[in-house]
This record gives C-alpha cells, sequence and structure tokens, in this order.
C-alpha cells in the first residue's frame, strides 16, 4: 500500500473555541499528534470506521509509541472486559450492540480505544455509525465537551455506545409486548419460538453489557494522570446504566419465562375444553348407542319387537335421555365455555 493511501478514519482537533475535521494519512496522523504533544489547549480524537487497514494501523501505533501487545488486542476476538494502563495511554475493548431488522441477532462490532493524556483514539471494526450525536456536540458546541478533556470526551462515546445498548433493549422490550397478546389470544407454536428467540436476543446483550459495567467499573475507581478525579463521577452514571440494563434483561428474561408457561397453560386449558367437550357428547350418546345395541339383536323372540308403536316408543326415550343429561350438564356447568383470557 502507498503511504499516501487515506484512513477511513476522522480526526477532530478541537478547543472551546474551535474546531477542525480531517481526513488524512497515516504519516499525516503520527507527525501530527507528536507535534501536539505540547499542546495543553487542544483535544484530539482520531476515529475508524474500519480497521481493514492494518499495516497503516500498526504503523501508526508505533509512531506514537503504542505497544505491540496493544496492536494486537486490536484485532484479538473479544472475549473479556480487558483495561491495561501504560505509561503514555490507556487501552480497552468493548462490544457495541444495534438492534437489527427481521434478525435473531444483534449489529456487533468490537470498539478499542486507547485514551492519552492530550488524545483519544477509537477503533471500530466496522462502518456502523454510534458517535452521531458526539460529532454534533462538538461541531455545534453542545454541552461541555469542548471545554474538557480526553476523559470527558471518553465518557461521551461510551454513553452513546450504552444509549445503544438501551435502544436494543426497547427492541427487545416491543417484541415481547407484542408476543404477550398473541399468547392470550392466538397462542401457535411459532409464538413459542419467538419467545426462544427473545430470550436468546437477552442472553446475548448480557453478555455484550456484562463487560462494559465491568469497564466503567474500572474506570470509576482507577487513578491515573489521564482521568481526572473530578470526573470520576461520570463513570459512575455509566456503570450505573449498566446495573440498569442489566435489572431489566433479568426481569424481561422472568417475563418471557411467565409467557411461555402461559403458553402452556393456554394450550393446556384448550385441551381441557376439548376433552369437555368429548366427554359430553360420549356420555350422552353412549346410553343411546347402549339401547340401539340392544334392540338390534336378531333374536326372534324379542318382546318389543310385535310392539305397535315400539320404533316410536324407543325414540322417544332416547330423546328422553339425551334431554336429561343435557340438562343436568347444564346445571352443573359443563356446557358453559370459560373465557380463559379474561381470566388473565
Amino acid at each position: 500500500m502507498q503511504e499516501n493511501v487515506k484512513l477511513n478514519c476522522q480526526l477532530y482537533d478541537y478547543d472551546s473555541d474551535s474546531y477542525i475535521l480531517t481526513k488524512n494519512t497515516v504519516d499525516f496522523y503520527a507527525e501530527y499528534f507528536a507535534e501536539q504533544q505540547n499542546n495543553n489547549d487542544k483535544t484530539h480524537w482520531l476515529n475508524f470506521h474500519s480497521v481493514k487497514e492494518k499495516d497503516q494501523i500498526e504503523k501508526l501505533c508505533k509512531k506514537l509509541n503504542i505497544e505491540s501487545l496493544t496492536f494486537e488486542d486490536i484485532y484479538k476476538e473479544f472475549k473479556r472486559p480487558k483495561l491495561e494502563e501504560y505509561n503514555n495511554y490507556l487501552f480497552f475493548k468493548i462490544k457495541s450492540a444495534l438492534p437489527q431488522v427481521n434478525s435473531a441477532l444483534f449489529q456487533q462490532e468490537s470498539i478499542s480505544f486507547i485514551v492519552g493524556a492530550k488524545y483519544l483514539i477509537s477503533f471500530q471494526e466496522k462502518s456502523s455509525d454510534h458517535f452521531t450525536d458526539v460529532r454534533d456536540r462538538i461541531e455545534k458546541k453542545r454541552g461541555k465537551i469542548r471545554l474538557k478533556g480526553t476523559d470527558f470526551l471518553l465518557f461521551r462515546l461510551l454513553e452513546a455506545i450504552i444509549d445503544n445498548y438501551f435502544e436494543a433493549l426497547d427492541d427487545i422490550v416491543d417484541s415481547i409486548e407484542k408476543l404477550e397478546s398473541k399468547v392470550i389470544r392466538h397462542p401457535h407454536s411459532d409464538t413459542l419460538k419467538k419467545i426462544e428467540v427473545q430470550k436468546r436476543k437477552l442472553v446475548e446483550l448480557r453478555k455484550i453489557v456484562f463487560p462494559m459495567r465491568e469497564i466503567t467499573s474500572q474506570l470509576e475507581k482507577m487513578h491515573s494522570p489521564f482521568l481526572k478525579k473530578e470526573n470520576h463521577y461520570f463513570f459512575v452514571e455509566l456503570k450505573d446504566n449498566c446495573l440498569t440494563i442489566l435489572d431489566e434483561i433479568d426481569a424481561n428474561k422472568q417475563i418471557l419465562d411467565g409467557m411461555a408457561n402461559l403458553y402452556y397453560a393456554v394450550q393446556g386449558q384448550r385441551m381441557n375444553e376439548i376433552m369437555r367437550l368429548l366427554t359430553i357428547v360420549s356420555s350422552i350418546f353412549i346410553p343411546l348407542t347402549f339401547l340401539v345395541g340392544v334392540y338390534g339383536m336378531n333374536f326372534k323372540f324379542m318382546p318389543e319387537l310385535e310392539m305397535k308403536y315400539g320404533y316410536y316408543i324407543t325414540w322417544g326415550i332416547m330423546l328422553l335421555i339425551a334431554s336429561t343429561l343435557l340438562i343436568y350438564f347444564r346445571k352443573v356447568g359443563w356446557l358453559k365455555r370459560p373465557n380463559f383470557r379474561n381470566k388473565l
């Protein structure tokens, strides 16, 4: 690859008065950061929308004195929360989550952060945009972001990712509300499958949020020159938000478990109604079948065979038996169809 190839990234260079947005080459970024080390008034945020240009990113890391282990961790598969402190920077890696339309999974990607005294570098695996609000705050000077340093910028970036967690959770909650009405009104085998899909999404979201909770908890307690003490409470807020999400996940998982039980209860109730109907029909026709069977025997000397009105009398007896049983069943309440939905 040529030295002058532009990377898929953006550099925001800002202070309280102005900001500059730059898209340039690896050599430019390396030299620029080196020159800005003694500039106490500027905050620099370099965000990569992709990590495909591995050789170029490695070259940038070397020029910024980023450890080779850190560079390797950027490309390693995310397994557990990992916050590492070096002499000139902090490094950690988390996962993001966004809902996907018509999918049983989330749109996930690993995002790595390198936090220095005056700069912050973020590495996204994909070109998805999680930080629109952060860019808008910088460009329009909304809030305190232009007045504070890299630790506050880190807070805003992590807050944006946690907001995406809430968005993913809200998507699941909406699906749960729709499923609840289906379970009660129109239970179907597909409904049970959808319940299991939402349970799996909750489990997956928990696996994503838990590492973020661990990272924010470590940032809250960390004594580092890259994190100002007066800004620690921002990370406490992030940790509390993660705990809120985890509690909501557990609560909705219990709701889904209850819905699965409700599905089986509704199916069981419907089966009971069917069995009751069959029992009523059988109870009515069993004595009638007995009479028909008796008089269907081919014995020559049956007393009632010579009766002039025997046929009509037999019909009358059968109708009387059927009517008596129907009246009895209605009296004991067997003919009333219970409205299971109203009871719920």
